[in-house]
């Protein structure tokens, strides 16, 4: 049996943990990288770590080695000082692109955010919802590293051939926490699936699309997402009699756009 080896990047933040007992699979090697320490390997998970981070040339190139596909989740994963932001989130997704571009590696999707275009208004694309590839609007300087992240992606997919697929991603957590997220959430199931779905196209290309499951108060479109064959089994609407009572904020990024700018934000 051949195995394949995925490179999964920031293994041990929220979303790794989430994700890696979710594409564990047995022709599977999952190769997971972070600077903190990661949870011991299940019962017949098959797992290779590295300790170290994204932002260094010479892990990431160790990294990269041998490797058939990356799922790049890490960097900071909400709004914080310039500097840090441009380390970390922006000069480091250079630093992978450019280490799976010197080792090969054919495909590689990136965790992007809905605050890449957090000051597109909730409607303004009519009943449909906002399509995935819908021009940048970031709402925080967080947010512009999510769009510097897919204009990346989109220079190493024209000028090196690299399969690149760009998540939205909306809010990834077991259950929806707030109205804005009973539009915008993303069960860990169906993250997963989408995940599944960007590593088995057999059409390479460059691709922006929604990471949201098929929410009945959904404000985006998963067309993007469908042609690459995600289908989402999950809905918010589920967890609604848990959720406080509010309104659907005036824009995606919703209390983002309320944050000052290069200030650590909780949320």
């Amino acid at each position: 049996m051949s195995l394949q080896r995925v490179l999964v990047t920031g293994a041990a933040g929220n979303l790794g943990r989430l994700m890696r007992p979710r594409l564990a699979r047995p022709d599977r090697i999952l190769r997971l990288l972070d600077l903190a320490p990661l949870d011991p390997p299940a019962p017949g998970e098959q797992v290779e770590t590295v300790t170290g981070s994204l932002t260094d040339p010479e892990i990431m190139a160790a990294a990269c080695a041998d490797v058939d596909a990356i799922i790049h989740l890490g960097g900071l994963s909400r709004e914080d000082e310039w500097s840090r932001i441009l380390a970390v989130n922006i000069d480091g997704t250079h630093t992978v692109l450019e280490a799976a571009r010197a080792a090969g590696v054919p495909r590689i999707v990136l965790a992007s955010s809905n605050h890449a275009v957090g000051y597109r208004k909730v409607g303004e694309a009519g009943a449909d919802g906002l399509p995935g590839e819908s021009t940048p609007r970031p709402d925080t300087y967080y947010g512009v590293s999510k769009a510097t992240l897919e204009a990346l992606g989109s220079l190493y997919h024209e000028r090196f051939g690299m399969d690149v697929s760009c998540v939205r991603i909306g809010s990834c957590f077991e259950k929806p926490a707030d109205v804005r997220q009973l539009s915008l959430w993303m069960s860990p199931d169906d993250c997963a699936r989408l995940l599944e779905a960007c590593l088995a196209t057999e059409t390479p290309g460059y691709r922006v699309m929604w990471g949201v499951s098929a929410n009945t108060r959904a404000v985006v479109s998963l067309r993007e997402a469908q042609e690459i064959g995600y289908v989402s089994h999950d809905d918010a609407e589920y967890f609604a009699d848990q959720v406080p009572p509010g309104e659907l904020p005036e824009y995606i990024g919703g209390a983002f756009l309320e944050t000052p700018l290069g200030q650590a934000n909780p949320l």
